[in-house]
C-alpha cells in the first residue's frame, strides 16, 4: 500500500515545457507518478520494449504509446536519424497542456536530450542554453556528437508551422 501512494518519478525525470515531459525508462514503481501527469502519450526512444505490466498500466490508463527507436550518435558507426527525430518533434508539437506527452529513452540523457535539443532548436534557444540543458542531464557523458547532431539539425517548414500553431497550448 504504501508504495502505491509514493510518488516517484522516473530516472532523469523533468518538465520540457507545457505538456512534454522527458524522462529515463519508466517501470512499475513509477506508475502512480505517472498517472498524476494525466498523459495522453508516451514516446519510448529505447530499443527496449514495454513489459506487459507497464503495456496494461498505459492501456488501463488511456495512453496511447508509440516506440520509435533512435540510434545514440556514436563514432564512427552510429548517428541518430534525422528523419526519425523529426518524426518524434512532430509528436512532441502535438502535445499540448491538455494532452501531456512523456518523451523517454533508456535513462533519459542522450537520446531524449536529442529530441528535446531540436524543439529548442525549433523554439529559437541559444545554443549555449541548450547545451547547458542537455549537460544538465548527461551529467558527465556529455556525448559531443549529440551536441553536434543538435547544432546542424534544420527543422522543417511543417515543424515551423506545427511549432507556430501550438505554442500557446505548450
Amino acid at each position: 500500500k504504501i508504495e502505491t501512494d509514493l510518488l516517484i518519478p522516473p530516472l532523469n525525470f523533468g518538465r520540457v515545457c507545457r505538456g512534454v515531459y522527458r524522462s529515463g525508462f519508466p517501470g512499475k514503481k513509477n506508475f502512480t507518478f505517472l498517472q498524476k501527469l494525466g498523459l495522453a502519450s508516451v514516446l519510448n526512444l529505447s530499443e527496449h520494449p514495454y513489459s506487459a505490466e507497464m503495456a496494461e498500466f498505459l492501456s488501463r490508463n488511456g495512453i496511447a504509446y508509440r516506440q520509435l527507436q533512435l540510434e545514440g550518435n556514436r563514432e564512427p558507426f552510429w548517428a541518430s536519424d534525422e528523419h526519425r527525430v523529426g518524426t518524434a518533434l512532430t509528436l512532441v508539437l502535438q502535445a499540448t497542456a491538455e494532452r501531456p506527452i512523456l518523451v523517454h529513452c533508456t535513462k533519459g540523457t542522450h537520446r531524449t536530450a536529442c529530441v528535446v535539443g531540436c524543439l529548442r532548436r525549433l523554439e529559437e534557444w541559444s545554443l549555449t542554453s541548450i547545451f547547458d540543458e542537455y549537460r544538465r542531464f548527461a551529467g558527465e557523458k556529455v556525448h559531443l556528437l549529440d551536441q553536434q547532431f543538435i547544432e546542424f539539425f534544420t527543422p522543417t517548414a511543417a515543424h515551423r508551422a506545427m511549432a507556430t500553431h501550438t505554442a500557446a497550448q505548450r
